[in-house]
């Protein structure tokens, strides 16, 4: 099997404006980025804001495990597939960090030939999305500490500086520094820090804003800092909102681009699922319900962080409610919940299969009771996966009655996920009762509590003595009616990433709360998740090159 960037480098890619054109968007909307990417123009909502919305399909997954389950490549396998039984399809999706693409996780354009293209241009610089809301982000930090340098009108103190500066990298170096050196000056000597691009609120709120105003306004709200007074201190008090939006205009646009296959794609914002709210932009799922019957769209990492997110916040701010939920798993990702190391992933082992199993089962009867929506594991076809191991798959999920279809999107395109999309359509007639894992008026502990009882199934909540003092301060300052953010390990519903499977008699423990004001919701910082992660020992950047022509390699 060649290489994901190979298969990417090998199709023959339309014109953007073809794909402009199939999914019936008016030139006047589009904006080219060379051949094969655009932008397109938000004015669109506003002129198509009468016309119906198409169903949106949202796919999710099992705690994602070293051995990969597919998700990114599920979702663009299934917009395909749906495309091959004639239905009108658009795929809507996050924009990769450049973290992961050098880290250890690699790009996010999907794999195999179930891919977006142009496949370098996406994880890497794109159509320069990151680096506009990393310059928005890190002007409000300077325009913060030059208010204290030119005299602190706003009695800031420097000890109560919330805000952080940003960089689109996982670099530990940078998680904690000391700023500000080298006499008057240079600044106010004082401790500060980094937050990779994607955990910052700028990225949640570009993607939970409905227009530019919208825009404006939420990021006048964000609380940069609080006052000698206990005062909360404001992007707004700072005048910084005008010239941030002002960074961020083309940012806002949502990003078109194509499928292997030629079916339109949006990706546009990226924010992290385990320290940020894991989905898409607001502005181009609304845009792909306007131009397509069926959107599929993703949510990042398992179905207690990603779905948990893109439901209990995104649905509740944007008033989207979704048709059907995919469940992506893998034979391989299985086994590893169930206890085999990575290294013997590919030998049969239906006892290490069937005890992994309660991860992918307890997901599943989240969707569909706690939040009362249709579902169906899409298992995500290996090459070395067994026909024992799969029809035992397929078995203990019919057993609980949990609709089960086979996806070979990976190595054979949409062709390879028709049976997917057959179910997805028919789950999309089922009957739908969506609700939230929990009330809006609830107290900021019972939200967390809610969360963590019914979508984790811990047992209960501890909050420590710092988080408490945080907790009772918001809610002085009025914020006690906002969604809970949680930022957790991905790799288990616990806050312990040693805990695989489906853990229980475990307590979730949080030790830092903070509030979001301009995206909306309150962060809860649970176990010993950080906002800037760090580079493993061998970094995928080790193996990314570049011949004399111009052609990248090692991108995956």
């Amino acid at each position: 099997m060649k290489s994901d960037i190979q298969i990417a480098q090998e199709t023959e890619m339309r014109n953007i404006n073809e794909i402009a054109n199939s999914a019936g968007l008016d030139s006047k909307y589009i904006e080219l980025y060379g051949n094969y990417k655009a932008k397109v123009d938000y004015n669109l909502l506003e002129d198509k804001k009468d016309e119906a919305d198409g169903k949106v399909i949202l796919v999710t997954a099992i705690s994602p495990t070293p051995a990969g389950e597919g998700k990114t490549t599920t979702t663009v396998g299934l917009a395909d597939a749906l495309r091959k039984i004639d239905k009108n399809v658009l795929v809507a999706l996050r924009e990769p960090s450049l973290g992961p693409v050098f880290g250890v996780k690699g790009g996010a354009a999907g794999g195999g030939y179930a891919q977006v293209v142009p496949m370098e241009d996406i994880n890497l610089h794109f159509t320069g999305d990151m680096h506009a809301i990393g310059a928005a982000n890190n002007l409000l930090a300077a325009m913060l500490d030059n208010h204290i340098q030119q005299g602190n009108e706003l009695k800031i103190d420097p000890r109560r500086i919330t805000w952080k500066r940003c960089v689109d990298m996982n670099d530990r170096q940078l998680r904690f520094i000391t700023d500000g050196l080298g006499g008057k000056p240079n600044g106010m000597p004082r401790e500060d820090g980094f937050d990779i691009t994607v955990a910052s609120e700028i990225m949640a709120i570009l993607c939970l804003s409905d227009d530019i105003e919208d825009l404006k306004k939420r990021i006048s709200s964000i609380i940069v800092g609080y006052s000698y007074d206990d005062e909360p201190v404001t992007a707004g008090q700072l005048n910084a909102q005008g010239a941030m939006a002002a960074l961020l205009k083309d940012a806002l646009k949502p990003n078109l681009v194509q499928t292997l296959e030629h079916t339109p794609a949006f990706i546009h914002g990226g924010p992290f699922a385990n320290i940020a709210h894991g989905c898409n932009s607001v502005m181009a799922t609304r845009m792909a319900m306007k131009m397509a019957d069926y959107v599929v769209t993703e949510a990042g990492f398992g179905a207690d962080l990603g779905a948990e997110k893109f439901l209990d916040i995104k649905c509740r701010m944007s008033g989207i409610k979704p048709s059907a939920v995919v469940v992506v798993a893998t034979v391989r990702a299985l086994k590893h919940h169930g206890g085999v190391a990575k290294a013997d992933l590919g030998t049969e082992n239906l006892k290490a299969l069937e005890k992994g199993l309660p991860n992918l089962l307890q997901h599943v009867g989240n969707i569909t009771n706690v939040y009362g929506l249709p579902a169906v594991v899409a298992i995500n076809r290996f090459p070395t996966d067994t026909e024992n191991e799969l029809k035992l798959v397929e078995d203990k999920c019919r057993e609980l009655g949990v609709n089960v279809a086979l996806s070979e999107v990976w190595g054979k395109g949409g062709e390879g996920g028709i049976s997917l999309a057959e179910e997805v359509v028919r789950l999309c007639e089922e009957p739908n009762d969506f609700r939230f894992s929990y009330d809006i008026d609830m107290s900021i502990e019972e939200k967390i509590r809610a969360i963590a009882q019914k979508v984790y199934h811990a047992d209960d909540i501890n909050i420590l003595p710092a988080a408490a003092k945080q907790l009772a301060q918001l809610e002085k300052l009025g914020f006690g009616k906002l969604p809970i953010c949680i930022a957790k390990t991905q790799y288990s519903f616990s806050d312990d990433p040693s805990l695989l499977g489906a853990p229980e008699g475990f307590v979730l423990t949080v030790r830092n709360l903070k509030v979001s004001a301009g995206a909306g919701f309150i962060v809860a910082l649970t176990g010993d998740i950080m906002t800037m992660p760090g580079l493993p020992k061998r970094p995928a950047a080790e193996k990314i090159d570049v011949d004399r022509t111009g052609k990248i390699s090692g991108l995956f």
